[in-house]
């Protein structure tokens, strides 16, 4: 083969390889590559795969080369000669790429430095191979030695671009992270995110391979974000990079992590947005979050299922069809760890509550093995309907009735380890023996439980064996900041009036609101009783006030009045297929839809066009008289949905004898305006109709300033009001 005219210019062309990647080598500094160079470089990643196959197998053969029965082989030794060639030229061309591409902003490091070097020593090793595998002196010793090199340069250099590409420790990655966290000590951040950006994002965010100048290794890389700013606004994951960027279209240039690449699963996006939402803390256990907190509820899930249990169950599985009909309005019962027969059962309606309904639980008795009654109005009596159940390990009573007397009942429950009695009234007196009465208790929880930090500390002393947990103690000693108001009406959407209900999941927070768009505060606002009675549209703005506890952040809650409904309703055009929604329904199902509309997990409740008008029809059985027409849409400028152009309300007495009542031209917002979910609508002179038409046209030419300037908008909305 060697005489042949193509091995000829092969070797030639092998040989000026060595001279144009020393050139590249020796001026690399000073290297820019233009752009139209640059998918050169980008297909680094898809030759390399043919030098190391070509080499792997040209070593192989070399090694037996010297075999009897092999060495005076044309064609085994033609063969092998050959792939010794190409695997050596595309070795080299394979480097040139890899120059290319290391020029790009984002590469660097460890990883790169020795990636680069054991690949130009690859491709090195393989061209010298070449030229000396015929003279005299090279034998047998040699050739095997050389093939047990060049194979362990490969192994080092995929090893070392394998961490470039999917981040450090990837092979070894499933070892690392086999043992599972116990749920008491996993932080949310350490046990729960960060394996997500790792397996995600870290793979181009790491010290070796610094895209958009952001690190995704450690918390205070993090927390200072990249080249584009802060990765995340705490508390507020709608204005927060990091989660819009995932919910950009995969098509869009600045999605996240970019197409070609493992994308974030539904699941994951909503455990990343819940994180930022509950401020983006690093340290902030599982176990401090609340029980029906969703960012909870979902790390429980998680880390049951991320690796093999502790407790193995010998117990058998309850009946699917027991489990489905203790399962109600105010009881949730789900396993407690994935394919697990062990059940948690949670009570979560207060108002539903009474002692007999622990009774039923004897139908699962066996299975139950975490049982919250958080908040409940428990009374120690009460817990004489727990004695059956004989692998309760978990017990939760924050919040409820019960008193250190009534833990007597607990005694009969062998497995219990951890019981919380968080925000109940308890004494000091007695304390102790009850809680050394049940056997195998390992941990108790008595935050703001009416105990002084000195009672807690004797506690701990007379009870060895047992952990107390004591917690903030709410005396005014350590003021720590309220969560703010939450609303409590089923849905803020209301036909003629509606009694606002307000709460807040501490005792004795005083709530105070405005209506007229001003911040309260604790002194002039009013405080709010419960009698809060609405008949329009109205915003309310409140916060919580507690004596030793620093004021909330402002709580905004939003009221809808739409005094008419359709009886039916139809689409007269397509909407946009990522956001369906209910179609026709959607408009008018008292369902209002969140931020982040392009996560399935709320696409749901948004309807959108972007490349035809908005046409729906609605039909009522009797006229009514219509004197405005309002809708709740979706305004975010940065990923391109705007207000409508134009909207048009047509009515009609007669079925298709349309008129023309109004149209409005809702303001298009200007550069950097803020994400919001605004309601746009007229009033008008009083029309009797039994049809209504509204045509929305989507705003045809996006702004200059933005950068899909001339593009034609989405537009979305998710209710629509007539009064």
């Amino acid at each position: 083969m060697k005489n042949s005219k193509l091995t000829g210019i092969f070797e030639q062309i092998l040989l000026a390889s060595f001279f144009f990647v020393g050139f590249l080598l020796v001026f690399e500094s000073e290297l820019k590559i233009p752009v139209y160079l640059q998918p050169i470089g980008r297909l680094h990643t898809l030759l390399l795969h043919f030098p190391i196959v070509l080499l792997l197998l040209a070593m192989f053969m070399e090694f037996f080369r010297f075999q009897a029965s092999l060495h005076e082989n044309k064609t085994y030794l033609q063969l092998t000669e050959y792939l010794l060639l190409v695997g050596a030229l595309s070795a080299g061309i394979t480097v040139i790429m890899g120059i290319f591409l290391a020029k790009e902003p984002g590469y660097g490091g460890g990883d790169l430095y020795w990636h680069r070097w054991l690949g130009v020593s690859t491709y090195v090793l393989a061209a010298l191979i070449y030229w000396i595998r015929n003279k005299n002196w090279y034998q047998a010793t040699i050739a095997k030695s050389t093939s047990i090199g060049m194979a362990l340069l490969l192994v080092l250099v995929g090893h070392f671009g394998g961490n470039l590409t999917h981040g450090g420790n990837f092979v070894l990655e499933p070892l690392i992270k086999s043992q599972s966290v116990p749920l008491e000590e996993a932080v949310v951040f350490q046990d729960v995110v960060q394996p997500i950006l790792e397996k995600k994002c870290v793979a181009c965010h790491n010290p070796d391979k610094i895209k958009g100048e952001l690190l995704l290794t450690d918390a205070k890389s993090m927390a200072k974000g990249g080249k584009t700013g802060p990765l995340w606004v705490a508390g507020k994951p709608e204005l927060s990079l990091l989660i819009q960027r995932a919910h950009l279209s995969i098509d869009d240039k600045k999605h996240m992590p970019p197409i070609g690449r493992p994308q974030l699963s539904d699941d994951e996006l909503q455990l990343l947005t819940w994180w930022v939402k509950e401020k983006a803390s690093f340290t902030k256990k599982v176990v401090d979050l609340a029980s029906n907190d969703s960012l909870r509820i979902f790390s429980t899930k998680l880390l049951a299922s991320a690796g093999p249990q502790e407790e193995v169950y010998d117990f058998p599985e309850a009946d699917e069809e027991t489990i489905q009909k203790l399962s109600n309005e105010y009881r949730t019962i789900m396993l407690f760890a994935k394919d697990s027969p062990a059940l948690s059962v949670n009570f979560f309606n207060k108002a539903q509550y009474k002692a007999q309904k622990l009774e039923e639980l004897k139908e699962i008795k066996e299975q139950v093995v975490t049982l919250s009654l958080a908040k409940m109005p428990v009374q120690n009596s009460d817990l004489a309907y727990l004695k059956d159940l004989e692998h309760l390990h978990t017990l939760n009573l924050n919040f409820t009735d019960i008193t250190e007397a009534g833990l007597k009942e607990l005694n009969g429950l062998k497995e219990l380890m951890v019981l919380s009695l968080s925000g109940t009234k308890l004494k000091a007196a007695g304390l102790a023996n009850s809680l050394k009465a049940i056997p195998n208790l390992k941990k108790v929880y008595v935050w703001d439980a009416g105990l002084s930090r000195e009672d807690i500390q004797i506690l701990q002393k007379q009870v060895k064996g047992i952990q107390v947990i004591g917690g903030f103690q709410d005396d005014g000693s350590n003021p720590l900041k309220l969560n703010p108001p939450q609303v409590k009406n089923p849905s803020t959407i209301f036909d003629e009036f509606i009694m606002a209900q307000l709460g807040h999941p501490i005792k004795g927070v005083e709530i105070r609101y405005t209506t007229d768009g001003s911040i309260p505060d604790s002194a002039q606002s009013p405080v709010f009783a419960g009698n809060l009675r609405l008949n329009q549209n109205t915003s309310i703005r409140a916060r919580a006030f507690k004596p030793g506890w620093k004021g909330s952040d402002e709580a905004i809650f939003d009221f809808y009045r739409g005094h008419f409904k359709p009886d039916s309703a139809v689409l007269l055009t397509p909407l946009n297929r990522v956001h369906q929604a209910a179609g026709a329904k959607t408009f008018f199902d008292g369902r209002l839809g969140t931020f982040n509309a392009n996560s399935p997990a709320w696409a749901n409740n948004w309807a959108g066009v972007r490349n035809n008008d908005l046409v729906l029809v609605s039909m009522f059985k009797q006229a009514i008289p219509l004197s405005s027409v309002e809708l709740r849409i979706m305004v975010e400028t940065q990923t391109g949905i705007f207000p409508p152009e134009l909207v048009e309300v047509w009515g009609a007495s007669v079925e298709n004898q349309w008129k023309l009542i109004t149209k409005f031209k809702p303001i298009i917002p200007k550069e950097n305006f803020p994400h919001t979910l605004p309601l746009i609508g007229t009033k008008f002179k009083t029309a009797n109709v039994k049809y209504i038409k509204i045509v929305a046209k989507p705003l045809e030419k996006i702004p200059g300033w933005h950068p899909a300037k001339d593009k034609r908008a989405l537009f979305l909305v998710d209710e629509m009001f007539f009064n």
